[in-house]
């Protein structure tokens, strides 16, 4: 557990405000999948709305963070 949290605050120092506005619209996206209180209408509509935000935004964090672990890995 150490260790990622580590990583973690790595992760937080290779970051500027551009990647914490991503991590807010993942996180926001998130939310919506996960409390769908929407129509029954529109709640498909929506759904797909999040899941291309939540994609979006998700892939290139996780790509950064897998990124700060190898770096990582490599210098200790």
């Amino acid at each position: 557990m150490k260790r990622l949290f580590c990583y973690a605050e790595k992760y937080i120092a290779k970051s500027d405000w551009k990647d914490f506005a991503m991590l807010k619209f993942c996180l926001f996206a998130l939310g919506v999948l996960a409390g769908m209180r929407i129509p029954e209408k529109y709640r498909k509509q929506a759904g797909w709305i999040a899941t291309a935000v939540f994609l979006a935004t998700y892939i290139p964090l996780m790509a950064k963070f897998f990124f700060v672990i190898r770096e990582g890995g490599r210098e200790g």
